[in-house]
């Protein structure tokens, strides 16, 4: 019986050592994440307008029947699913085929992995600073200077309204394909090469490996990947408030976007806290949802 009591008595101790060395962090992350997301829950609900101090007010549900019957915030939801969607799929084929290429080339891949961290490693905020004044400035810009060697005439690339939301797509893919493409470099040296030889000895084509050996090898890897990518996208703010500000009017107004303009420049603070939890809302249903996918096959 003694021997059990100190077994059970080490297993205490050890425990207890465990929630000492846990509990700060836990702590921190509960003060920095979940009482926030409370916060934002209970001022979606409150009538807070600090252009009208002192007409605070709890209005439940008001907050989000206005967002349903207001077609700038349908606006907003609809750019956020198409950037979304655009920088996902463009970032998973350009960087899956930069990684196929460049495991052929052994030599090269040291420099360029170096190469393809630059750009994540830089702010947002810097990049969309980088892309408005030096690649897509009117005239003058690197882009609109390559569209005139080439014959072609002059665009207002943050100007015009169609122009400037395949700008910020444009923005968003240059930044973060390089983390796609070392992500998936890494799933790709994993795949053993006698697979690939068996596959030639059977005289199966170069479509045909990919498709049967490469893609079904690295799935983790690319669910995982878009998983992340699509989260961070659907929360875009920094690179397209410093590159366009959400302009031309509201024409790259994505909802973070839309939830910070009516909260701090409109003052509305509910109505702002009402679209962030819709925001909120479909990160998490996107990811669970690919979560779930990942798991199910």
């Amino acid at each position: 019986m003694e021997g059990v009591d100190r077994v059970r008595a080490a297993e205490r101790s050890e425990r207890r050592f465990a929630w000492s060395l846990l509990g700060p962090g836990l702590a921190v992350l509960v003060g920095t994440t979940t009482l926030p997301i409370f916060y934002l829950l209970w001022q979606s609900a409150q009538s807070t307008n600090l252009a009208l101090p002192g007409m605070d007010r709890f209005i439940g549900a008001a907050n989000f029947v206005r967002l349903w019957e207001d077609s700038r915030f349908w606006d907003a939801f609809q750019l956020t699913l198409v950037y979304t969607g655009c920088t996902v799929i463009l970032q998973l084929v350009l960087g899956l085929g930069m990684a196929i290429l460049i495991l052929k080339l052994p030599r090269a891949q040291g420099p360029l992995r170096v190469m393809a961290i630059l750009p994540i490693v830089l702010a947002p905020v810097v990049v969309g600073m980088i892309w408005r004044t030096l690649m897509l400035t009117q005239d003058s810009g690197i882009v609109d200077l390559l569209f005139q060697k080439l014959g072609l005439s002059s665009h207002n690339w943050l100007g015009d309204p169609r122009l400037a939301v395949l700008s910020v797509i444009a923005i968003h893919t240059w930044q973060w394909t390089p983390f796609v493409f070392l992500y998936l470099l890494a799933a790709l040296s994993t795949i053993p090469d006698e697979l690939y030889e068996a596959a030639r000895i059977d005289r199966a084509s170069a479509w045909r490996r990919f498709a049967r050996i490469t893609l079904p090898m690295i799935r983790p890897a690319i669910m995982m990947v878009i998983i992340i990518r699509m989260t961070v996208a659907l929360s875009a703010f920094a690179a397209i408030y410093s590159a366009t500000g959400g302009g031309p009017g509201s024409a790259t107004e994505i909802l973070n976007l839309f939830a910070y303009r009516v909260s701090f420049a409109e003052l509305d603070i509910g109505y702002g806290a009402a679209a962030a939890v819709v925001l909120l809302v479909l990160t998490l249903v996107v990811s669970a949802g690919l979560f779930v996918m990942r798991r199910g096959r």
